[in-house]
């Protein structure tokens, strides 16, 4: 990849903030090595991560007085033709995401001047699962089980994480993108009817999209041998509640790592009351704790110390403005914590 990531911090992507100035400038403040551009669902529903990403998906509806996404199918017949017109010239540009609907994007693009000492520069995409869980047609039905829609989802997706891509390469030549799918989660339950071939598929389909490193976030628990043999480069997971799940695979992992994966421990707690109740201390402990599951079974410590990254648990979108400053601050002091333990070269 041509990336170390030498146990830095970044975040996941939401924060509670109004003004898109001020979340970037918080941003910068305590990610300045690894910044992510900051969505903001507070200042709007066009900022929800499904309309966010859905603008110009084939028959989308947004109902801003009711706050509700939904797909017109009869429309959408009408309109998939774009769509795969798009896909298939590669139109990236015709796909971007408006300012309107991503004020944090628009407002991060503009400071490239902060970016002179950065790693690298971080973006998020909704992800095709969770998405198309989550978005219903006119009966209720989860577009993820219409054939025809799921597949343009996937390959709308996939523009929108390419055009984001592009626009963060001209801030930085390095450029990571993860793909946010909260409701993998879900996998393997009696609620949702999904094959293992199918995650993989359609996560794919977004990864090509992607020149750069790709990333996925899972803020559950869920069957990580599925994720780690895809082709995605960091995983990120929530280490604060679920790093024993992760532990269940460890052959999956050694893979992983052996093919130069990295791993973004979600080890800062996302909820008010747990954010202000931890210190860099406590949360070294737990971390280390998280990484003694896996050493027990076999895998280096010096394996998961080349291949950290510190990030909060999940996006800090619904917590204060004091909390989610706080736990940024946390995130990158926990990663100086582990950098001068453990003698991790700075970046």
């Amino acid at each position: 990849m041509g990336f170390s990531p030498r146990c830095l911090p970044t975040a996941v992507g939401s924060l509670p903030h109004r003004e898109p100035r001020e979340a970037c400038e918080l941003v910068f403040r305590h990610l300045s090595a690894i910044p992510a551009w900051p969505q903001l669902p507070r200042r709007s529903f066009r900022e929800n991560m499904y309309v966010q990403y859905g603008e110009r998906f084939p028959g989308l509806v947004v109902d801003m007085e009711r706050e509700k996404v939904y797909v017109d199918r009869a429309r959408a017949d009408d309109e998939l033709e774009r769509l795969y017109l798009a896909y298939l010239e590669d139109q990236v540009e015709d796909w971007g995401i408006s300012a309107e609907n991503a004020a944090g994007l628009h407002a991060f693009l503009s400071y490239r001047e902060a970016l002179a000492g950065a790693h690298a520069v971080k973006g998020q995409v909704t992800g095709p699962i969770s998405m198309g869980l989550q978005v219903t047609d006119t009966s209720l039905r989860p577009i993820l089980y219409d054939e025809v829609l799921a597949d343009a989802l996937a390959k709308h997706l996939r523009l929108k994480a390419a055009w984001m891509e592009r626009q963060l390469r001209r801030l930085h030549g390095t450029t990571i993108v993860f793909v946010d799918e909260p409701y993998l989660a879900a996998y393997g339950s009696a609620f949702v009817s999904l094959s293992r071939e199918q995650v993989i598929a359609a996560l794919e389909e977004v990864f090509s999209g992607l020149s750069g490193i790709k990333g996925v976030h899972c803020c559950g628990n869920t069957d990580w041998s599925i994720l780690l043999e895809t082709s995605v480069q960091i995983l990120n997971l929530d280490a604060y509640n679920y790093a024993q799940s992760l532990s269940l695979y460890p052959e999956a992992v050694r893979a992983f790592l052996r093919r130069g994966g990295i791993v973004a421990w979600g080890i800062v707690p996302q909820d008010e009351e747990g954010i202000f109740a931890a210190t860099v201390e406590s949360l070294l402990e737990r971390l280390e704790a998280a990484w003694g599951l896996l050493t027990a079974k076999g895998i280096p410590l010096d394996d998961l110390l080349a291949a950290c990254l510190i990030t909060p648990s999940c996006g800090l979108g619904s917590v204060s403005p004091g909390a989610a400053a706080r736990a940024l601050e946390l995130t990158a002091g926990l990663s100086q914590a582990v950098r001068e333990k453990y003698r991790v070269d700075s970046p």
